[in-house]
């Protein structure tokens, strides 16, 4: 095709992509394709802004190691977590809602067995985690693996410090037989999401401010059961209306009550949704 303009290329872009052999990969490429022209058209975008948009694209990646995801705390910022999350983890009603990842899970943790101290020399006030792991009928679940990782008091996370071989406030337990969890850790504080990346300077150029409220992150996986990912949230942070990545949900939010010695404890009950089971063709 010869002479497109700006009313045809979109068709004709399409009608290369006609032959994709997989259905799903064919749908997305399509859409996205039309909805990216659409933007450009309603923006009247220049070539000065696209480049700038390549070059900001580039320097996320380039922000990205095995330690840190700029892309996921884009996605984050703009929102697209949660949303993709509210698209495909919609839930009965009863079982523990799921929020955003996060860049800085990581997938070695250190084991801990059951009333180990997680934050291992992390900075912060301590604090006694416990709670129980359930069916949506309430049944204890023994064995959950239980994934758990959080910032220090600084609203730092273990791979943001320089030294490699810093490992806090992280961990993997198991819920016991009768479904129940309990570590020691740090309380988690109100923190910044990174600003020393392009993340960061979309949020100064739009003046966003990049605070979440105080949490600590669950990952829990078990037999017949989804994956849930999600946070524990402490009640009264002043960022719960405004966390930077869209995060919060009403039923996250727990209280974290100080003790006379100084430290904190949190119960929190998670309800896991079950796998459905495929009924088989006769």
């Amino acid at each position: 095709m010869r002479n497109l303009n700006q009313d045809t290329i979109t068709e004709a872009v399409l009608e290369r992509f006609a032959a994709t052999p997989n259905p799903r990969l064919k749908e997305i490429v399509n859409s996205l394709v039309t909805h990216l022209h659409d933007f450009a058209r309603d923006v009247k975008l220049t070539d000065e802004e696209w480049m700038e948009g390549i070059q900001y694209l580039t320097a996320t990646g380039q922000k990205c190691d095995a330690k840190r995801q700029e892309f996921i705390l884009l996605s984050d910022v703009l929102g697209l977590s949660m949303l993709t999350i509210a698209l495909n983890h919609d839930k009965p009603a009863g079982c523990t809602e799921p929020t955003v990842f996060g860049p800085f899970f990581l997938e070695e943790a250190p084991h801990y067995e059951l009333g180990a101290d997680v934050a291992n020399g992390a900075k912060g006030d301590p604090c006694l985690v416990s709670g129980r792991i359930l069916s949506l009928t309430g049944e204890p679940i023994p064995n959950a693996l239980i994934n758990v990782w959080q910032a220090d008091e600084d609203g730092l996370y273990d791979v943001q410090y320089m030294d490699e071989d810093r490992i806090q406030a992280r961990g993997i337990l198991h819920s016991d037989a009768n479904g129940n969890y309990h570590f020691k850790t740090i309380v988690a504080e109100a923190y910044p999401i990174p600003v020393d990346g392009p993340v960061g300077e979309l949020l100064e150029a739009t003046k966003r401010h990049p605070w979440r409220p105080a949490h600590l992150h669950f990952m829990v996986d078990a037999p017949g059961y989804e994956r849930l990912i999600t946070h524990v949230f402490r009640e009264d942070d002043k960022y719960l209306d405004s966390d930077a990545v869209f995060g919060v949900r009403q039923t996250l939010i727990a209280d974290w009550p100080r003790q006379a010695d100084g430290s904190y404890t949190m119960n929190y009950d998670f309800v896991l949704n079950p796998i459905p089971t495929k009924v088989s063709k006769a």
